[in-house]
């Protein structure tokens, strides 16, 4: 099944409306269980992402569903960039980054607006670095939404996505279908008020294409020297990628 077809709600509106509301209800416990779920790891996966950034400079960088800015806000301490620029569907989502950013004394650096990855607010070769945490399973259009990121990506710019993906081990696989499908939704059901939110979320990775199937469809948007890396026994991947 393909991912696009997997929506949050059972409804007839568009995906990216049905992701902006599922993300503006489910704001308020998002970083909390994004921690729980992940037993705190996705922290490290972030780390290990832009560790594998060729070191270079990026000046400009381009945060796409940036959610509450932990990328972003990530990206400014490490990478010492004049700007990076986070976008994201929810203003929820968006509200809490600000007053993280605002935290981190980092105000001058990053800027968080609202903005549909389909339609980048942006000129052409724009950025040094496009970046994407968790979210292009949430795309209505995943291979638009690359060519977006092509389009706003500077020749020899870089273009970092991390996503997570289901497990190929036999032997990982049971628990993390058990941990995904079950717990993982109960947990969401008795943080956050939107019930269906976390039982999409498991539907949703389950869906998603990864491995050499993403790094094709990148290819297919243009980019070159398309890697990916499986973290934490294959539960969530980072892709590398650039342009010439």
């Amino acid at each position: 099944m393909n991912c696009e077809n997997i929506n949050p709600y059972d409804d007839r509106r568009e995906k990216g409306e049905q992701v902006k509301d599922m993300f503006d209800s489910i704001a308020p416990a998002y970083d909390f269980m994004n921690r729980a779920m992940t037993l705190g790891i996705d922290r490290r996966w972030r780390s290990i992402a832009i560790g594998m950034l060729d070191n270079r400079t990026y000046d400009h960088i381009l945060d796409i569903a940036t959610g509450t800015a932990d990328l972003a806000i990530l990206m400014a301490h490490r990478l010492d960039p004049i700007d990076v620029t986070g976008v994201d569907l929810s203003e929820k989502m968006l509200a809490k980054g600000r007053r993280k950013v605002e935290e981190e004394d980092l105000t001058d650096t990053v800027r968080l607006s609202q903005a549909d990855c389909m339609q980048l607010p942006f000129p052409d070769e724009t950025f040094d670095l496009v970046t994407c945490a968790f979210g292009v399973r949430n795309f209505e259009h995943l291979l638009a939404g690359y060519r977006e990121m092509y389009r706003v990506l500077r020749p020899g710019g870089s273009l970092c996505i991390i996503e997570l993906s289901t497990p190929t081990s036999k032997v990982v696989r049971p628990f993390y279908n058990l941990y995904t499908r079950h717990i993982i939704p109960t947990l969401g059901r008795a943080v956050s008020s939107d019930r269906r939110a976390y039982t999409y979320l498991p539907e949703s990775i389950a869906a998603v294409p990864q491995g050499a199937e993403m790094t094709a469809l990148m290819e297919r948007a243009g980019f070159t020297d398309c890697t990916f890396r499986p973290l934490t026994f294959g539960v969530c991947t980072v892709y590398i990628a650039g342009k010439n």
